[in-house]
């Protein structure tokens, strides 16, 4: 009986994966209903939505990962960081 440590066939080694993390913008816009709508602009026609503003980040992430799993290896890159982009809602007096 060999010891409690199993042994691997020779030239085969575990590594642990290590995952990459990518950052991207996300918008979201409130809708009437209260939930949100969601989309990233750097992946276009990702998008999704919540019933809140949680969920809305939660769908968000997931919408993401499913969209870079489905994207060509060729495609994907890290979302541009735009550090200098930033919203502001600016009011209009119309006539």
């Amino acid at each position: 009986m060999t010891g409690l440590t199993p042994t691997l066939p020779k030239g085969d080694i575990i590594t642990p994966m290590k995952k990459k993390v990518l950052q991207y913008d996300v918008i979201f816009e409130k809708e009437n209903d209260g939930g949100y709508s969601v989309w990233v602009p750097d992946l276009p026609g990702c998008a999704s939505q919540g019933d809140n503003l949680e969920k809305a980040i939660n769908n968000a992430k997931e919408a993401i990962q499913l969209y870079l799993e489905a994207a060509s290896s060729d495609f994907i890159e890290e979302g541009k960081l735009h550090k200098d982009r930033f919203i502001i809602p600016v009011q209009v007096a119309t006539p």
